[in-house]
């Protein structure tokens, strides 16, 4: 995937499996799969869905603007630092309350099928 200069993207970056030691109570957002191609999302606890950042999210689409995803499964691994894997383009599908909002993305294409089943597995 090639971007210009103009290209007007949010990437979004985020792991699945969060401990206390790591993220403050704020910080401890529910971000899981849905589905092979569904992700639930928390966006930061400060953005509400009546502010610039939230209806960017809500209507990306009708503004030109594309949702890239990146996710993890924890922070440290066996080697250190977890990388974060490419879940690719996403699409706005809905959402429920601000401060944070709670937002389903649509994957452009389906999560390969062990990622899902880890994913949905810390979904809990």
């Amino acid at each position: 995937m090639r971007f210009s200069v103009e290209e007007r993207a949010d990437i979004f970056t985020f792991t699945l499996s969060k401990s206390e030691r790591d993220y403050s109570p704020t910080t401890m957002y529910r971000d899981y799969a849905i589905s092979p191609d569904l992700i639930h999302w928390e966006s930061q606890s400060t953005t509400s869905d009546v502010s610039p950042t939230g209806q960017r999210y809500i209507n990306h689409v009708a503004q030109g603007s594309r949702v890239l995803l990146f996710c993890r499964e924890t922070n440290d691994g066996e080697f250190g630092t977890q990388p974060y894997f490419f879940l690719g383009p996403a699409r706005y599908v809905t959402h429920t309350g601000s401060r944070p909002m709670a937002v389903t993305w649509k994957l452009d294409h389906s999560m390969p099928a062990e990622f899902f089943e880890v994913a949905s597995m810390l979904a809990g």
